[in-house]
């Protein structure tokens, strides 16, 4: 998805691993929750409490999931999900990489 339409934002940036991760929350009409972020070039793990589905916007990555050897590319128009209570390895080299975050 390219564009959310009346949504509620929060203008105040969640910033993670010293900036190299940033992402805005945001809230849709109907009270799904979201977020939209970038991610610089690192690598970096990330916790999720939820399931989650990161949708590819721009950019590439490549991820290894909690429990996983295997590291799996992603790029625009691709995603891929996270089960709750784990946790996953994302690896972004190059040009920054955009993210859709849904949650639940």
């Amino acid at each position: 998805m390219s564009q959310f339409n009346n949504v509620s934002v929060v203008s105040k940036a969640n910033v993670y691993f010293d900036g190299k991760c940033v992402s805005h929350s945001i809230t849709l009409e109907d009270g799904t929750k979201k977020s939209l972020g970038v991610i610089l070039p690192a690598t970096l793990t990330f916790n999720a409490g939820a399931p989650e589905i990161m949708e590819s916007v721009a950019g590439s990555c490549r991820v290894k999931q909690a429990g996983e050897s295997e590291w799996k590319s992603y790029s625009a128009g691709e995603f891929f999900k996270v089960p709750a209570n784990s946790s996953f390895d994302i690896e972004v080299s190059g040009e920054p990489y955009h993210y859709v975050c849904h949650y639940g």
